[in-house]
């Protein structure tokens, strides 16, 4: 992560920039969480963050933060690639942890009940976002 500043990561972009991140999160976001779940500890928070971001509700700047941070959790290559067990997620974490704490409060009750449905079913992704 040296070469890679966190703040470069998370910059939100412009509408269109956005747009497309948004398409890949919510192609690859639920099996990248499926393989990573055991080994983020706030996993809550990442799927109430997944909730938060693609709700048109929230503030388009705290949208590209947050959108910024999900397409990082979801590339397949990164700073320290994922398929390294434990570490592989390191960076990931870093970058979620950073964004979240940046936009945490406009993260609502309903994103998190959201994401509390989701983790109690048990099911790979949503029915309809």
């Amino acid at each position: 992560m040296d070469d890679i500043k966190i703040g470069e990561i998370l910059l939100p972009g412009d509408e269109e920039t956005q747009e497309r991140q948004e398409e890949r999160v919510r192609a690859k976001f639920w099996p990248t969480l499926r393989k990573a779940f055991r080994q983020i500890p706030f996993s809550r928070d990442l799927v109430a963050s997944f909730y938060c971001a693609t709700d048109r509700e929230t503030p388009l700047r705290v949208r590209g933060i947050l959108l910024a941070a999900l397409g990082y959790f979801v590339l397949p290559l990164d700073a320290v690639p994922d398929m390294f067990a434990v570490i592989g997620f390191t960076d990931d974490i870093a970058v979620l942890t950073t964004a979240i704490a940046l936009v945490s409060r406009h993260i609502k009750e309903s994103h998190y009940v959201a994401a509390d449905r989701m983790l109690a079913d048990g099911s790979s992704e949503p029915d309809a976002a």
